[in-house]
């Protein structure tokens, strides 16, 4: 399992690395992206949070 766990990361690592080498804007969209939904997530949860509240 731990094995599996180091290929997969290793797989990944690649991949990132190859997008932003071959792609840099498409790469820099895509981690935009990741943010925007991060900082939605976040917006979503202090909202149910202030609902609760009050």
């Amino acid at each position: 399992m731990a094995q599996a766990k180091k290929i997969t990361t290793y797989v990944i690592v690649a991949f990132v690395l190859y997008t932003i080498v071959t792609s840099p804007s498409r790469a820099a969209d895509l981690v935009q992206i990741g943010f925007q939904g991060i900082s939605d997530a976040a917006k979503g949860v202090g909202e149910f949070m202030t609902a609760l509240v009050n």
